[in-house]
């Protein structure tokens, strides 16, 4: 886009709610995106920003289902906390949607209805996986099995977390169902495909020759390496109870894919907006001189990036995203977030416990922002940037200025006389400022940004220090007028330049120089007169409190408390006992062929953490059995144990390699692991366990 654009439509990844907010999300999403149109509005630019609730997930349905109650409590709920922590946190959405709304239910089927009209999709029965038990097809996050791409053995039937790759749930190596924790079967089931292949030439031109300069190395590289993988169709329908419905004849049951329907949230939050504020939606999403910014984490770049591009150029009638500046994950204390294990800062407790301090997190996250790697954060640095940076630094700069000035001038700012060098020479390194800030915020380098904002209030306390107008006011009281003017220039200035990061400051700053809106960047990097000779500003107030160690303890043992609490809870699993099963006749015990064996060779299981390839020799022949139990036994300190196993297993494939039986195991009163063998005389626990073709039987 050679020519500035006309207007800016910036959206946020759209928050499931299922949980509430946390520092990864904030660091990762909204709170650059919120920097990012904070700076296009003080430039006077025409924007949108906006977001809103996605609540037709499968976390939302295994959320439900956790907590005994209906999808749409759960969404209710987490909706109404959500809406709150953004708000009082300063997240400035002009609006935030949701997409369990008409609008939005009405927009997915309008857009979807197209595509099936204009012939976009394929329409195939295909065998997905199915949960005989809980009688449902399981999509996505209902079943957990291992990652064909890193072996990571926690991957969803969407992704894996671990690796990043997107992924179909027919693709996971051992599957499990999270419902019940059955091993699911394959069923026929009709479905409608995006031909993501269609489209591969379009997607090399506009992204791999187009975008191979101005995007972040990490989305370009993600998405080059999806697309030099070849392109294959994806499936946009599902068989879920929960969601909106497919809006053809003959797709009873059936609900739109929720990364088909999510970033239509985009387009409906849009429409929500015009519809409140008596405008026309169109012009943000259609029109050519639009710039359409997407900001989210890089789990979701591949959607953003290559599924929903596709979407847009086959409806044909939207613009594309100009840029998706995506950024890494930010871990906790060395670990990573994890909403299930609790292992997190939830922001809506953050604003509890630190009341009126939004800024210092907003700083610390910015400060710290996984923008190229992933990052860490850390109670210990959250307090030293606080303490070391926006106390000692920012705030002891306008602290200064503001105690002088009404000290001297009962807070009316002086006349400047005849400015020395040192006062041009700042004065003229003030103005290059806005510029510099601008360029950093406009290549989306918000850590940047932010260290050349606090280069500013460093500006202003170097002067101070080296003019030292305390001692000079005896001796030279013309002077000091001028060094007060000087520094009450920078105090304007930074009152305005810091919005975009620090909101709540620029406000309170604001307020305690008297100024009536922000200053325009174009008159600080214009101009010297930001605050005029016989304005008169306000008292002193401090901006930044000092954060004491025991506030910062007091949040590291509640960390401790919940490592402590997980493992409770894995201890509190692994000693329960499992309930007895239903009785079984002995006609059904005498079909297990139970033989003495010996283990002949053992190995690791290339990329699987659990798994050991045993040769073993049953008596009656010489077989390979795959077993669940490396993180129990080392491959070469079982070679010659002879061990008991059931020899006529059916058959199973794991990883490539059939493994042909089970061995049985089971605890001792210590919990160890133990073979079930005619060799040693191990005192067994009640209940054991076989372990054999990549699975524990109890």
């Amino acid at each position: 886009m050679l020519q500035p654009p006309k207007r800016y439509t910036i959206t946020a990844a759209l928050p499931y709610t299922n949980g509430p907010i946390h520092i990864g999300h904030l660091a990762g999403v909204y709170v650059p995106s919120d920097i990012y149109s904070r700076y296009l509005r003080l430039q006077g630019k025409d924007v949108l920003f906006v977001c809103g609730s996605d609540e037709h997930g499968v976390a939302i349905s295994m959320k439900a289902k956790k907590e005994g109650v209906t999808p749409q409590e759960v969404i209710d709920k987490y909706d109404g906390i959500i809406r709150k922590s953004f708000l009082d946190f300063g997240i400035s959405f002009d609006n935030y949607s949701r997409t369990s709304a008409k609008i939005h239910h009405d927009t997915a089927s309008e857009f979807f209805k197209k595509l099936y009209d204009n012939g976009d999709f394929i329409e195939e029965v295909t065998e997905q996986l199915y949960d005989a038990k809980a009688n449902q097809f399981l999509a996505d996050r209902f079943v957990v099995g291992t990652c064909p791409k890193c072996g990571n053995e926690e991957a969803y039937g969407d992704q894996c977390e671990k690796c990043g790759s997107t992924l179909n749930a027919t693709d996971l190596i051992n599957p499990k169902s999270t419902i019940t924790g059955e091993t699911p079967i394959l069923k026929s089931t009709k479905h409608w495909f995006l031909p993501l292949n269609r489209y591969e030439n379009f997607l090399k031109e506009w992204i791999l020759v187009g975008h191979k300069n101005d995007w972040k190395p990490n989305v370009y590289g993600q998405v080059k390496s999806w697309i030099d993988g070849g392109l294959e169709p994806r499936a946009v329908t599902r068989d879920l109870d929960w969601g909106i419905d497919v809006p053809v004849a003959g797709a009873e049951g059936k609900k739109l894919y929720v990364w088909f329907d999510a970033p239509i949230g985009y387009i409906s939050s849009t429409k929500e907006w015009a519809q409140r504020e008596g405008k026309d939606w169109e012009p943000y999403w259609k029109d050519k001189d639009t710039k359409l910014v997407h900001f989210i984490g890089k789990d979701n770049i591949v959607f953003h990036c290559i599924i929903f591009p596709a979407m847009l150029k086959a409806e044909g009638s939207y613009i594309l995203p100009d840029n998706v500046p995506a950024n890494e994950f930010l871990n906790l204390e060395g670990n990573k977030l994890s909403t299930s294990k609790n292992w997190a800062v939830w922001l809506h407790e953050y604003l509890e416990e630190f009341p009126n301090q939004q800024d210092v997190l907003r700083y610390a996250l910015t400060s710290n922002a996984p923008e190229t790697k992933d990052n860490d954060f850390t109670w210990k640095d959250f307090q030293a940037r606080n303490n070391n940076e926006l106390v000692a630094i920012y705030g002891n700069f306008i602290n200064r200025v503001v105690v002088l000035t009404n000290k001297y001038y009962e807070g009316i700012v002086p006349n400047a006389n005849e400015l020395s060098d040192v006062d041009e020479a700042t004065l003229t390194e003030l103005k290059a400022y806005p510029a510099v800030i601008s360029s950093s915020i406009e290549r989306y380098r918000f850590r940047e940004a932010l260290s050349e904002l606090m280069n500013v209030a460093r500006l202003g306390n170097k002067y101070l220090a080296d003019e030292e107008p305390w001692k000079m006011v005896k001796t030279d009281p013309a002077r000091v007028q001028t060094q007060m003017y000087v520094a009450l220039q920078i105090a304007a200035a930074l009152s305005s330049l810091c919005e975009p990061f620090l909101p709540f400051t620029a406000t309170k700053l604001s307020r305690i120089l008297k100024i009536d809106s922000p200053l325009n960047w174009k008159t600080i990097a214009d101009a010297s007169d930001l605050l005029p000779s016989g304005h008169r500003i306000g008292e002193a107030e401090l901006l930044f409190s000092k954060i004491e160690d025991e506030e910062i303890q007091k949040q590291i043992d509640k960390l401790e408390a919940t490592k402590t609490a997980n493992k409770d809870e894995i201890a509190s699993s692994l000693a329960m006992t499992e309930p007895q099963k239903e009785l079984i006749q002995f006609d059904d015990f005498s079909k297990m062929d139970l033989r003495v064996g010996t283990i002949l060779e053992a190995e690791k299981m290339p990329k699987a953490n659990k798994l050991l390839i045993l040769k073993v020799d049953t008596g009656i022949d010489v077989r390979t059995i795959v077993s669940g139990i490396a993180e129990s036994f080392k491959p070469e300190d079982i070679i010659g144990k002879q061990v008991t196993v059931l020899v006529n297993l059916a058959p199973r494939n794991l990883r490539g390699v059939e493994s042909q039986g089970m061995i049985l195991m089971t605890n001792d009163t210590e919990g160890k692991l133990v073979f079930v063998n005619p060799d040693t005389s191990t005192s067994l626990s009640t209940g054991s366990d076989g372990v054999g073709n990549g699975e524990t039987i109890n």
